[in-house]
């Protein structure tokens, strides 16, 4: 209930009132029922917020730990908001722990629902797009489900990195074709696999999105954020297809 107040009385109308948010294509790959994993490139925070808003179809998303144990008023402030826009805590501080988040990320797609990922993990530190993580991968062999990438344009500028303040910017959204990995069933603890199904991902991002992309997480890029010389742009580009 509180997800749909905040999308459709709350905050929805804000967003759709300063923004306008559209989806210029691609609409009819979210299938209108069963489990799917939305696997989008990762501009702001706030793409969280701008992607359910085009859909019928709830979303979630994972989302730190940290956003759900604050203290006092504020932190139950901020638990309330991100429960509302459908976040879910996820705990990345162990490998026990990332494991964890993994299991709940396949635990939502079998329910039947949708599941939002950011495969390269966090947000990219200058708009380009950064080498993905294997964890969409192993997420789509263990439950079965297609894997949708989507491609958001706009919200570093309507909310870029650093700001408290939210610019009104137009947000568009592109949505691709479902990328089918059952012919990989069982293979879910082969990390060639799962690197190739990954790459697959990125360079279906890559095409929707027309960004640049780059062979290096964005963590670490954001680790040498004080080195004067950037990262590397293309010293390989994902597979087309895995295997």
């Amino acid at each position: 209930m509180l997800y749909w107040l905040m999308k459709h009385i709350f905050l929805g109308p804000l967003l759709k009132l300063f923004f306008r948010p559209k989806i210029i294509e691609g609409a009819e790959n979210i299938p209108k029922e069963g489990g799917a994993i939305l696997a989008s490139n990762h501009l702001a925070v706030s793409d969280s917020f701008f992607l359910p808003l085009k859909l019928s179809r709830r979303v979630t998303f994972p989302a730190k730990i940290e956003y759900f144990t604050g203290k006092g008023v504020k932190g139950a402030l901020q638990r309330w908001f991100f429960s509302g826009v459908g976040q879910v805590p996820i705990d990345r501080s162990s490998a026990s722990a990332a494991q964890g988040a993994l299991d709940t990320g396949v635990r939502i797609v079998r329910e039947g629902k949708l599941l939002g990922i950011y495969p390269e993990g966090t947000r990219s530190p200058d708009g380009r797009l950064y080498k993905g993580k294997v964890g969409v991968a192993w997420i789509a062999l263990e439950s079965g489900v297609p894997v949708i990438p989507v491609a958001m344009f706009g919200t570093d500028k309507a909310n870029p990195i650093g700001s408290k303040m939210w610019r009104p910017y137009p947000i568009r959204i592109k949505i691709g074709k479902p990328l089918d990995f059952s012919r990989y069933e069982g293979l879910s603890g082969d990390r060639f696999v799962l690197r190739s199904i990954t790459d697959e991902i990125m360079y279906a991002l890559m095409e929707l999105s027309g960004q640049e992309y780059v062979d290096v997480y964005a963590a670490k890029a954001k680790e040498v954020q004080g080195d004067p010389r950037p990262a590397k742009a293309v010293d390989r580009l994902p597979e087309t297809k895995a295997g």
